[in-house]
């Protein structure tokens, strides 16, 4: 229960996520450079203080302060996430919401599931089937509102997926997650200089309705939200983390839905019905012994 907990919310995170960032990027009230400045800043600095206040709160036991204390993130999950958020919103101006995603959770399934057949994370044909049809109702969700991409704005994108599935299976390691992710929110701001020197050069298209929606990415969204995640990650295989995070289009079309009452079709409800049904499945089944 706590895993599928831990998991729901972390997803609904990563579709929040999807949505501020449309509505800060798409409605041109901040700029990609200051948006992500804003992003990575608000996640250290929120992470941060509730670090602080656990902490005080660990003391008491030396054991549980000990192994705690040692948890400090690494420059490998700092420079990826860096890299994907930086990628992502530099890119979600070049490409189209449809290929944008497309190109994005393409890169990050094959690049999880890559890692977990290399680790011999086997699936057992049900799963196989599972994932195909997940796959294949995520392509029909989302390829009617695609176009050509720009080859730069793909490879970014491209470029995005790959540096968050690398963050993602890093965590399965993760001891601390909160503490884990306040140190790689902080490692990420290694380049906070040369951000805020090309930001200055945009500094007017940034409205106040765009700082809000950035400082709630990423303190809410991204820094409470990535936590989560790491909670979650430890208790999953790379497959089945990759294979979830299919459900996140749904889950932010659902909010575009009922926050920015954008329309709702059958083909999504179809879509929509399809992804989650094939996810369930792939989670119910069991793997093949190795």
């Amino acid at each position: 229960m706590k895993t599928t907990l831990y998991t729901v919310i972390a997803l609904v995170a990563f579709a929040a996520n999807s949505l501020l960032c449309r509505m800060a990027l798409a409605g041109g009230y901040i700029d990609a450079w200051n948006f992500t400045v804003l992003r990575l800043l608000s996640a250290a600095v929120c992470l941060a203080g509730m670090v602080l206040i656990y902490d005080a709160k660990v003391k008491h036991n030396a054991a549980d302060t000990a192994l705690y204390s040692n948890e400090t993130g690494s420059w490998r999950s700092g420079i990826s996430l860096l890299v994907y958020a930086l990628c992502f919103s530099v890119a979600y101006l070049e490409l189209d919401t449809g290929s944008g995603a497309l190109i994005l959770f393409s890169a990050v399934q094959l690049t999880m599931i890559g890692w977990g057949i290399y680790n011999k994370e086997r699936l057992s044909t049900v799963q196989w089937i599972a994932f195909v049809v997940a796959f294949a109702g995520f392509v029909y969700l989302i390829l009617p509102s695609a176009t050509m991409p720009s080859l730069f704005g793909a490879a970014l994108m491209a470029i995005s997926g790959i540096a968050w599935g690398i963050y993602s299976i890093r965590g399965t390691a993760c001891v601390s997650p909160l503490r884990t992710t306040t140190f790689n929110f902080i490692r990420s701001l290694v380049a906070l200089p040369v951000l805020l020197l090309i930001g200055v050069s945009h500094i007017n298209s940034v409205s106040l309705i765009g700082l809000l929606l950035a400082c709630v990415s990423g303190a809410l969204a991204s820094g409470v939200g990535y936590s989560v995640w790491y909670l979650a990650m430890p208790r999953l295989k790379s497959t089945q983390a990759a294979i979830v995070q299919l459900s996140v289009p749904v889950l932010a079309a659902i909010a575009g839905v009922v926050v920015l009452a954008e329309p709702i079709s059958l083909d999504f409800l179809v879509a929509s019905t399809v992804i989650l049904g094939a996810v369930l499945v792939f989670i119910l089944s069991k793997k093949r012994n190795a």
